[in-house]
C-alpha cells in the first residue's frame, strides 16, 4: 500500500535549485491523491513563468514513479505568488497587493520609466496580476507610455484604476490637466503617496510597481515610511556619471530599508540594424561591475533600441509591439528574475518576536 509518507519522502529529495531547499520544506506540494497505483499531487510555485518549471516536474514525477506500487503519476504545475513585506513587518500590509516593488534611479534620463512599464507589462503576460503607481509626480509619464487618457473614476468608496494591457494604474497625471506642473511639497506628496495606496480599489495584486522620481528625494521617505516595501530596482546606464549616482541611489534604499532587489544596464549597448555590429556608447559592463560591487543581483541588459523608443512615445511598449525582439526578450528575462528574486526572499524573511514588556 502506498503512503503518503513515502511519496512526501522520495519528494524530499526534489530540491528548488537557487533555494538549495526541498519541495516539500518549501510547502511546494499540495493535494496529494493517491489511489491505488495512481499518485496525483500539484507542485505550487512562487512565480509564473518559473525558468525551473519542467525539470521540478520532471524530477517529481521521476522520484515518485520509483516508489514500489506506484503505476501512474500526475504532476500537475500552478503558481501563487508570496507575499513579501520586506523588513518592515511593522507597517501594515496594503489590502489587496501581495508585493510593493520601488522602481528607482539615481539620475534622470537613464529610462527607468520605460523600464518599469516594460517590466511590469512582461510579469502580466507572465500570468501574474500586476499595477502601477506612478510615482514620479513631477514628471507623471506612464499614463503616455501604456497609452491611457483618462480621469480617474470612483466606486462610491474608493478609487478605480485605469486598466491598459492588464496593467491597473493610478497616477498623478489623471489629477491635472495636461501640462500643468506640479508644485507640491513634503506634506502634499506624502498625501497623494497615501492616498494612491490606501484609497485605491486594488483586487488581487502580486506585484504593484512604482515607478519612482530620479535621485533621492521625499517620494523615497514617503514610501518607506507609508508601506511595507518588498524591494526596490535601480535602473542604471554603463556611462560612469550614471553609475555614480547610481551607487547613492542604492545605498539610499539601504537606509531606508529598503532591500535592493536588483540593477537594470539601460541602453547598454546598440546594434546597428544593418549590419548587427554591436557599439558600446555610453560604456560596457558598468552594470555588472556595480551590481557585483555592492552586492545587488544584476538582473540584465537592456539595448539602446529605436522600436523602445518609438513604443512609449505611441503607447505601445516594446513588449507588446515587438514581443519576439531582443529587446523584449531581455525585458521578459530581468522580469524573470526578479520575481524569483522576490520568492527567494518571501521564503527567508522572518517575522521578528515581538518584545514583552517585562513585569
Amino acid at each position: 500500500m502506498i503512503t503518503d509518507n513515502a511519496v512526501l519522502d522520495v519528494l524530499r529529495g526534489v530540491k528548488e535549485p537557487d533555494l538549495d531547499r526541498d519541495i516539500v520544506s518549501l510547502k511546494l506540494v499540495k493535494d496529494l491523491r493517491i489511489n491505488g497505483g495512481a499518485v496525483g499531487f500539484t507542485i505550487e510555485l512562487p512565480t509564473h513563468g518559473s525558468p525551473v518549471k519542467d525539470r521540478l516536474r520532471d524530477q517529481a514525477r521521476d522520484a515518485v514513479a520509483r516508489v514500489p506500487g506506484v503505476t501512474s503519476v500526475e504532476v500537475t504545475m500552478s503558481a501563487q505568488v508570496r507575499q513579501n513585506l520586506g523588513p518592515d513587518w511593522n507597517k501594515p500590509a496594503v489590502p489587496g497587493i501581495r508585493n510593493i516593488i520601488a522602481v528607482g534611479a539615481g539620475k534622470g534620463g537613464v529610462g527607468k520609466t520605460t523600464v518599469s512599464v516594460n517590466l511590469a507589462i512582461a510579469l502580466s503576460q507572465s500570468g501574474a496580476r500586476v499595477a502601477m503607481i506612478d510615482g514620479d509626480v513631477y514628471g507623471p509619464n506612464v499614463p503616455i507610455m501604456l497609452g491611457i487618457r483618462t480621469q480617474l473614476t470612483t466606486d462610491g468608496q474608493k478609487i478605480v484604476p485605469a486598466e491598459q494591457y492588464g496593467i491597473q494604474l493610478v497616477s498623478m497625471a489623471f489629477l491635472t490637466q495636461d501640462d500643468s506642473p506640479v508644485i507640491w511639497r513634503g506634506p502634499m506628496l506624502h498625501g497623494v503617496i497615501q492616498q494612491f495606496f490606501r484609497e485605491v480599489a486594488w483586487k488581487d495584486i502580486d506585484y504593484l510597481i512604482v515607478d519612482m522620481p530620479p535621485g533621492t528625494g521625499d517620494i523615497a521617505l514617503s514610501l518607506s515610511q507609508s508601506v511595507p516595501v518588498a524591494g526596490a530596482v535601480v535602473v542604471t546606464t554603463p556611462q560612469t556619471v550614471s553609475l555614480a549616482d547610481t551607487r547613492r541611489a542604492i545605498k539610499m534604499y539601504e537606509k531606508l530599508n529598503v532591500p535592493p532587489l536588483g540593477l537594470i544596464e539601460n541602453m547598454s549597448h546598440f546594434v546597428c540594424p544593418t549590419c548587427r555590429t554591436e557599439s558600446d556608447i555610453f560604456g560596457k559592463g558598468g552594470g555588472q561591475t556595480l551590481a557585483s560591487d555592492m552586492h545587488v543581483r544584476f538582473l540584465g541588459r537592456i539595448p539602446l533600441y529605436e522600436p523602445i523608443r518609438i513604443g512609449g512615445d505611441t503607447g505601445v511598449p516594446i513588449v507588446v509591439g515587438e514581443p519576439k525582439s531582443p529587446a523584449a526578450e531581455a525585458f521578459r528575462a530581468a522580469a524573470t528574475q526578479l520575481a524569483t528574486e522576490l520568492a527567494h526572499a518571501s521564503f527567508k524573511q522572518k517575522k521578528p518576536i515581538p518584545l514583552m514588556p517585562s513585569r
